[in-house]
Formats: C-alpha cells, structure tokens, sequence
C-alpha cells in the first residue's frame, strides 16, 4: 500500500475544501466530539456524524463523503461551530462538500425536484386552484405570476441550469 499517495489525495482533498471555505480550519479538528454532542440533528439521526464527516474528509475520503446523504442532513443551526475548542468550521465546511457534491453530479432526489419546479415555476409549491379561491376570502390580494425569465437568469449565470439538466438525464 502507498501511503504517500493516499496522504497526497488526503490533502488535496482538504485543500480543495479549505480554497472553497475561505480558511483553514477544518484541518485543526482533532476529533473531541463536541461537533457530535451539540449537534440536534445527530441526536435523532444516527447516521448523522459530523465527526466522521469531517474525519472521512481529512482521511482525503471525497467519493465517500460527497456521496452520501451525511452532508445534506446539517440543519445549519451553528451549534458544533459555537462550541467546537478548536474553531473549526463545521457549518461552513457542510455547506462547501455540498457544493463540490453538487457539481459533481451528487445531488439529492428532493433537492432535484426543487430546482426542476422552480426553474419551470418559479416556485418550489405549484399555487392549487384552491389556494388560489381561498385568498381572496381571506383578504389576500391575488397571487402575482413568477418571473420565471429572471429566476433561470440567475440559474443561467450560476450553471445551475445545467448541473440540473445534467442531473435529469442522469436519472
């Protein structure tokens, strides 16, 4: 077994990462748990870890990590970040593999069928005939069309239109 090159992937994995977070910190873990043991969402799913995220992560672990489902569960609530002794970035780190796992194809089913009705709606809900009925008896004005050409702009300028397009015909 080479282990200069699994170090080397390790930590061009960890460098991607860190160039992408816009600092360094995820490499200062040193695995105390307190990422765990603050996090809400470990507490009721168990396989949700962000220690063995990040472990997998500075392991150099990519295919592992941005292929599963671990990244897409943080709720974002910051709690391992405020606690962490170490500072480490966890939140920011989440939000960076799931973007690296997003370009490379890995992309949840519901996240997919988000962005296909937003692209075709503009809207995540489609607006029902009786939600539509039901506004003015509330006194709510009618609901205004989407701009739809403004919101595949955006998605245009971002490639998102086409990561998505490339994940629907991956499907």
């Amino acid at each position: 077994m080479n282990y200069g090159s699994e170090e080397k992937l390790a930590s061009t994995f960890a460098e991607e990462l860190r160039q992408r977070m816009l600092g360094e910190t995820i490499t200062l873990c040193y695995q105390c748990g307190t990422c765990a043991s603050s996090c809400p969402v470990a507490k009721i799913t168990p396989s949700f870890n962000p220690r063995e995220v990040i472990k997998l992560l500075l392991l150099g672990e990519k295919d592992e990590v941005i292929s599963g489902e671990a990244i897409w569960l943080c709720c974002s609530c910051y709690n391992c970040d405020e606690r962490c002794p170490q500072k480490v970035a966890i939140p920011l780190a989440m939000f960076a593999l799931r973007n690296i796992a997003f370009k490379e194809g890995y992309i949840p089913d519901i996240y997919s069928e988000f962005a296909s009705a937003i692209y075709d709606n503009g809207r995540i809900v489609t607006i029902s005939k009786f939600v539509e009925k039901k506004r003015p008896t509330l006194g709510l004005p009618p609901l205004q069309p989407t701009g739809v050409d403004a919101i595949r702009k955006i998605l245009s300028a971002t490639e998102f239109d086409k990561l998505q397009l490339k994940k629907e015909e991956t499907s």
